[in-house]
C-alpha cells in the first residue's frame, strides 16, 4: 500500500522552510494576506450590473496559496481586526462596522471565507493549484462555500418571501467569472516561475 506525499503549497515552497526565518516569513505572509483582504474589500472596479470587488479572488488565492493552516491565520487575523471595530471590509464604515457589522446581511459570507479559505489550502496540499483545470474546479467549490452560509444567513434575516437569489447571488455572478477565471491562472502561472526558479 503507497501512500502519497502531501504537495508543498505555494507559501510553503518559496525559501526558507525552517527555523526562525520560516516564522518570520509565516508572520509576513499573515500581515501581507490581510492587507491584501482590507485593500481588496475597498477597491470597486466598474461592472455590470453591479461594481465588482476583489475580496473574494484574494480569499480563495490565499487560501491556494498559503495553505489551509496559514490561510486561516490570515483570515481570522481580518475578520478580530474588523470584528474591533476598524473598516476593513466592503461595506462597513467609521459609522458601521465591527462585530454588528458582521452580524448583519454580510454575515454569512464572512462565515463562507473561512471555509473557502481552508478548502482551497486542503486541495492545494493535493496539487490542485499546479493546473489550471484542477484549479478552476477547485475555485468554483470555494466560491460556492462562500455563497452557501452567505444565502442561508440572509434567508435567516429577512425570511423565505424575500428576493434573496436576485440580493445576495446573480448580481455578482459575472464579476465572479472574471475573478475566479484569473485566480484559475495566476496560481498556476506562479507555480512555474518557481519551477523555473529553482533550476
Amino acid at each position: 500500500m503507497t501512500t502519497q506525499t502531501p504537495s508543498l503549497t505555494l507559501a510553503e515552497a518559496i525559501f526558507p522552510q525552517t527555523g526562525l526565518a520560516l516564522r518570520v516569513k509565516q508572520l509576513v505572509l499573515v500581515a501581507a494576506g490581510i492587507a491584501a483582504l482590507v485593500l481588496a474589500a475597498k477597491i470597486k472596479i466598474p461592472m455590470f450590473p453591479v461594481p465588482m470587488t476583489m475580496g473574494t479572488f484574494v480569499v480563495l488565492s490565499i487560501g491556494a496559496a498559503y495553505g489551509a493552516r496559514l490561510g486561516l491565520a490570515t483570515i481570522l487575523g481580518y475578520m478580530l481586526i474588523g470584528a474591533m471595530g476598524f473598516d476593513v471590509f466592503a461595506g462597513s464604515s467609521a459609522e458601521v462596522s465591527g462585530f454588528g457589522y458582521m452580524m448583519g446581511s454580510t454575515g454569512g459570507y464572512l462565515v463562507g471565507y473561512v471555509l473557502a479559505v481552508v478548502a482551497l489550502g486542503a486541495l492545494a496540499r493535493k496539487g490542485w493549484d499546479r493546473a489550471r483545470g484542477k484549479m478552476a474546479l477547485a475555485l468554483v467549490l470555494g466560491n460556492t462555500l462562500i455563497y452557501v452560509p452567505g444565502l442561508v444567513w440572509l434567508t435567516v434575516l429577512y425570511g423565505l418571501e424575500a428576493p434573496i437569489l436576485s440580493w445576495g447571488l446573480t448580481p455578482f455572478l459575472l464579476g465572479d467569472v472574471v475573478k475566479l477565471a484569473l485566480a484559475a491562472l495566476l496560481l498556476p502561472a506562479l507555480w512555474r516561475l518557481v519551477g523555473r526558479a529553482r533550476k
